[in-house]
This record gives C-alpha cells, structure tokens and sequence, in this order.
C-alpha cells in the first residue's frame, strides 16, 4: 500500500440483512456489492452484539459490548454514558486521518464529533416528506401525525411502509448521500494525508422506499415467502416481539399475521431498497477508481444487523435469533483484489475496530472487547474464535443472553437483578438451521445445554482464537 498509511472507505447499512447475491440470495439484484465481495474477503458468519441501530452502531464505534456501553435502547447517545471512549473515528482521526462522516453512522448524527474532522454531515434535516415523495405519501404522514398528537403517540413521520416515486437516485436521502460522498472523496483524493469516509447509507431501513426504476427489476410474482412463517416449536415468552415498527406504518396490519399478498410486496420493496442502495455502492466504487484511490484504500461494508421478512411469523429485528443478530460483513484491500475470498469464521461486530486499526497499522487501544480479524484475510479458514455472542433486553428487567458456536445457537433470559435464568432457547444449526424447534429440554442435549451454559458464562474472553 505504499509509505502511506492507507485510506478507509467504512459503508454502515441499515437494516440490511444478508440479503445479497453474494451471500447466495437468488431473488435480489446486487451487482455491485457482489462485485466488492469477489475483490474482498466475505465474512459468512459476522454477528452483531444487539440487533437494533443504536447498540449494534455504539458497539462498532467504541469496540465495547452493549453491557460495557450501557447502551441497549434508541435513545442513550455514546457520548453521554461514555465521555472518555477512543472511538474508532476519534482514533484514526488523533493518528493523522481526515474523518469524515455524512448519512447514518452513529445512530445520533452529533453522537461523537470529536471523532470527526469536520461536523458530521447530515442530508436530511426536516427533509421534504420526512423522505417520501409521493402527495399521497406525504399526505399519510400528515394524518399520522395529527392522530399520534391527539392521542400523545411518541413516533411521528410515519407514513406507508413502502414507496416507487418515479425520480432520480438523488430524490431520495441515499442518493444525496451518494452525491456528497463523492464531492468528499473528489476533495479527499488531493489531500496530503489519509482519510476515513463513512458514508451511512439508510435503506433498506423502513419505509421500503426507492426510485421505481428498481422496483420494476423484479417481477412481483416471483418472490418466495419465508420457508418458516410460524413461531419456532417451544419458543419462549421472550423470544419474539410482535414487531411494533412495522406495524407503525400506514396500511400494516395493527395485529395478527401479515397476508401474503402484503408480505410479497414487503419483501418487494426490500430488494427494491438493496438494489437501490447497491447503485450506489457501485457509484462510490466507481469514483474510488477514477481517482486512482482502490490499491490504497481498506473498504468495509457491513449492515448494523439482520432484519426478519416474515420468518418466524415476524418481522423487523429487535430478537437473538441468527436472522437478526447475523449481518453481512466485507472487507477489501489491495491484498485481496479477484481472489473472491470467503470464510465461516466467527467474527463479531466489535472486531470491526480493531481490524481496521490493525490493517491501517494503527495501535490497539487497550479498552477494545473485540479481535482483530485481519488474520482471516491471509488465511480464511483458519481456526478462530470458538463462539460469537449478542443480547437482547426485554421488559421486565430480562436480558437474553446468546451464544453462538459452530454447530448451536444457545439463549439464557435472565432476571438482570438476581441472574435467575427464567427461560433458555437451543437450536442445533446441523439440523435445524432455520432454528424452528428449541430442543433445550430434550435430554439427548443435556451435555450440549451444560457446555453452552459454561461458555456464555465464560464470556468473550474465554472464546478467543488462540
């Protein structure tokens, strides 16, 4: 990579699941990140630690799990709990970098500005139609808006769950994104020094909302339903939410399933979304070669954590299943470029920090909880860590606690108080990779439960690759 330290290029995606071609989904349009994926290394099991934007984006950002963050919610910003973090922004900034964020990075845009060079840039703001386009759109948020002020509904802006305005990329907030990304990384190529720009991309976060043009990619017959829409066999009370986002939206059902002809068209305007937010991969892509600027520069994608789309009679995220807590992850350098690199390794969403300070030849601060995973990029299937883990609080002072291991993803429900074990979940991925049936009861898993209790309990430290 030269005398130069290298350049980042760190793409958050929200809500995207592990929705992509290059992770073997046949019914969704991704060419360009799949074309990353083939000059890159793709991580086939990253987990996030908490499957919800804020915890999930904290625990990147500082290197620190939800328990150390104290972050388990939408409104808790890092800076206020923990004021003193090196963040990985602030870290690469402090070495010499030009950091840079613009969209969705943080789950608060003004979370962290010591780790930027310069305020993080929003293009948003009061934007149009709170980001539809459409009158009717508009008009629908309006209405909800007046509805929740009459009867003190805290969420506001709401409108359809999905949207085909027939308008340029940069109608909507991604394309802008978009747009001023490669304004930045004009600027950026003739700077003395090297940069960290994090373009935040929103979609396919709800509302499923993205130029008609990729909506009509697909044809609206052909997509498949969830193979598993019903609740796994032995759930537990706390194993799944009656996804409350969704429901939120105009035209959602306010309880029981969703039709199918609903959920087909859910499912459309997700890909739509993927297909869209793929452009614009493509487009920074494209500039990043036009400067001369790929050899020298580390890129990392990743979604903030899975999303459900009608799987376990569910949708959105906010549980410990492997549909939510597991999320794309690819990771590109110069190294890498046409060996379509691939590996099953157990990487967590705190590896991301120390990973990209290693590649960049960064110190490691001492307080990161993550690994770094750089090893992976020379030899894929190596052995590494023997578990990955996430969280997930419920109310009644309960947090689920997951541990994932090669073969089983194990859940202990905690009281958070007393560390009673109130319910556990166990489902064996050699047979049941779907996780439909909890087995933590059957006595041919006694041994099975004994050991992923020991391990939870050991925690991350105990995990690590050797």
């Amino acid at each position: 990579m030269g005398d130069r330290r290298p350049n980042i290029l760190f793409i958050p995606i929200d809500d995207l699941r592990c929705q992509l071609g290059c992770y073997g989904v046949r019914q969704v349009l991704s060419p360009n990140i799949d074309a990353l994926a083939a000059d890159g290394l793709v991580l086939e099991r990253a987990y996030c630690q908490q499957a919800i934007c804020a915890p999930s984006r904290a625990s990147v950002l500082t290197g620190c799990r939800p328990d150390t963050t104290g972050i388990y919610n939408l409104q808790t910003p890092v800076r206020s709990v923990m004021p003193d973090v090196l963040t990985l922004p602030q870290h690469f900034r402090n070495c010499g970098y030009e950091t840079i964020s613009i969209g969705k990075v943080y789950h608060h845009r003004t979370d962290d500005l010591e780790g930027w060079s310069v305020e993080p840039i929003s293009m948003q703001g009061d934007w149009k139609g709170r980001g539809y386009l459409t009158d009717e759109a508009i008009e629908a948020v309006a209405a909800f808006d007046r509805r929740a002020e009459q009867t003190g509904e805290h969420r506001r802006g709401l409108g359809p769950a999905y949207e085909a305005a027939d308008v340029p990329d940069n109608a909507y907030h991604d394309g802008l994104i978009t747009d001023r990304a490669l304004v930045e990384l004009d600027r950026l190529a003739g700077m003395d020094r090297p940069f960290f720009l994090a373009p935040g991309l929103l979609k396919p976060h709800l509302p499923f909302s993205a130029p008609r043009r990729y909506w009509d990619l697909y044809d609206p017959a052909a997509f498949e339903l969830a193979p598993n829409p019903f609740a796994p066999e032995n759930a537990t009370p706390f194993s799944l939410v009656d996804w409350g986002e969704l429901r939120g939206y105009f035209g959602m059902p306010k309880e029981g399933p969703m039709p199918d002809d609903l959920a087909r068209t859910l499912i459309h305007g997700y890909c739509a979304c993927v297909t869209y937010i793929d452009a614009q991969i493509g487009r920074l892509l494209a500039r990043l070669d036009a400067l001369g600027l790929r050899d020298n520069t580390i890129l990392m994608l990743w979604g903030d954590h899975g999303w459900k789309l009608g799987e376990h009679a569910s949708w959105c995220k906010h549980s410990n299943f492997e549909i939510d807590a597991r999320a794309p992850l690819i990771v590109a350098t110069a190294a890498t470029r046409g060996k379509a690199l691939r590996s099953e390794a157990l990487v967590e969403f705190v590896d991301m920090y120390p990973t990209l300070a290693d590649l960049a030849g960064l110190p490691l601060p001492e307080h990161l909880e993550g690994t770094s995973f750089a090893p992976l990029l020379d030899d894929p299937n190596r052995p590494w860590k023997a578990a990955a883990f996430n969280q997930y609080p419920r109310p009644g002072n309960v947090m689920g606690y997951a541990v994932r291991t090669d073969r089983f993803r194990y859940v202990e429900w905690l009281d958070r108080d007393s560390r009673r074990i109130k319910a556990r979940e166990l489902y064996d991925h050699a047979n049941d990779p779907q996780e439909n049936v909890n087995v933590v009861d059957r006595t041919d898993y006694a041994g099975d439960v004994a050991r992923l209790h020991a391990i939870l309990k050991g925690g991350w430290r105990e995990a690590l690759p050797e």
